[in-house]
């Protein structure tokens, strides 16, 4: 039986793609229009994109036009994942040796590679992936090499589209339910109860004057107010995400949290929901005592910090969720906070809290697959530096 032979610059391809899929978790991106070269990318790679190629570059405007048609799809990719900077590395395969590279065009590193050898030779290259010194398959027999790489591919993807299914697939929602059905409860409660009060007697609590019975049920039932939570009544920072002032509030905000909440409990997990849910109610609340003195009460502040959940776990899952971060996803935040400038009544600072809460609490906690130590501990940081900054504005400040 004969061998399978193949070009020496297909099996420095095939060693080069399979080494950076398999061992710096770089993934095949489709680019349309494009022939004899392979398009990799990394969101948290220290090179955004590679690109491999063993099209024929025989002299300088060659390269150039080359390295333009390449700028063109970097700037697409750029604007799908909303990116600020795409750098790329561009190995090149099979280009003439009086050719001079440009390495600083539009943050694209051009390498030139005849063999393996180069590859391992190159300091920049090594000191970037110190794998590559060791890490590339060099078959001599071409059906060996297209074998390995192939097992050795699939099975990382298989890897991959275990966790990936993990993720996203569907899972039995509870907790949002849960609160949607606290929310509920109070509400009938605090109707209830509204509807005991005597209007003729003055509606007083804790020397605070309210100015009805409304007003009144929703201080008695824990809403939020500045001077009742520097008397040590800190609780209010998150029973007031569990209060409302009407129905139209009361359904605007569950339809609200049934769509996002379902979302963000399904993909990130339950614990993980709690601790983003409590943790934004805790920094809408606070955010309001800053800028606002009267009586408020509502989830929206903690509606919008899963908003800032689902804004993290967009921007790291976008590549698999198309364009969700850019046309749904974010023009919701803003028509939301749009609306609530625009809108009398509406507790803006908290919403601007909540969001930042909920962004921050996500970057502490981790998303699954997309753990990062570096962000985890800021998140961690900014957060709690947050919090203690809004408690001393408020106790110490006003």
């Amino acid at each position: 039986m004969s061998l399978i032979t193949l070009r020496k610059s297909d099996e420095i391809m095939m060693s080069l793609v399979h080494y950076f899929v398999t061992q710096e978790n770089y993934v095949p991106i489709n680019v349309q229009g494009v022939k004899d070269e392979i398009w990799l990318e990394n969101l948290d790679g220290p090179y955004r994109v590679i690109r491999i190629t063993n099209q024929t570059i025989i002299n300088d405007e060659q390269l150039k036009f080359d390295l333009f048609k390449m700028r063109y799809i970097l700037k697409q990719i750029k604007k799908k994942t909303l990116s600020l900077k795409v750098n790329a590395l561009n190995i090149c395969l099979d280009i003439r040796d009086k050719i001079e590279l440009n390495n600083s065009f539009y943050n694209i590193n051009t390498i030139k590679v005849d063999n393996i050898k180069d590859v391992k030779k190159n300091g920049d290259l090594i000191s970037i992936f110190p794998g590559l010194k060791d890490g590339l398959i060099n078959e001599e027999n071409g059906l060996n090499l297209i074998i390995n790489v192939t097992n050795d591919i699939n099975n990382k993807t298989e890897k991959e589209n275990r966790q990936f299914a993990k993720i996203f697939s569907p899972k039995k929602i509870i907790f949002t339910y849960i609160i949607m059905a606290i929310c509920i409860l109070i509400f009938m409660g605090m109707l209830i109860y509204i509807n005991t009060i005597n209007g003729n007697n003055p509606l007083i609590y804790r020397g605070i004057r309210c100015e009805n019975n409304l007003v009144y049920g929703l201080v008695r039932f824990g809403a939020m107010q500045t001077s009742l939570i520097k008397l040590g009544e800190i609780y209010r920072l998150i029973t007031c995400a569990f209060l409302h002032v009407d129905t139209i509030h009361l359904l605007v905000n569950m339809y609200s949290l049934f769509i996002i909440g379902t979302q963000v409990e399904n993909l990130l997990g339950k614990k993980r929901f709690l601790a983003i849910y409590f943790g934004s109610a805790l920094g809408a609340s606070l955010m309001s005592c800053v800028f606002n003195t009267s009586v408020s009460a509502g989830a929206s502040g903690a509606i919008f910090g899963l908003m800032g959940a689902l804004l993290y776990f967009g921007y790291h899952y976008r590549l698999y969720l198309n364009d969700a971060l850019r046309r749904q996803i974010i023009p919701i935040i803003v028509l939301n906070l749009a609306l609530g400038f625009l809108t009398t009544g509406i507790d803006n600072a908290a919403h601007l809290g909540g969001l930042i809460s909920g962004y921050l609490i996500t970057m502490a906690i981790g998303i699954e697959g997309k753990k990062n130590k570096k962000d985890q501990i800021n998140g961690s940081i900014v957060y709690i530096l947050l919090i203690a900054f809004l408690i001393y504005t408020t106790l110490c400040l006003k």
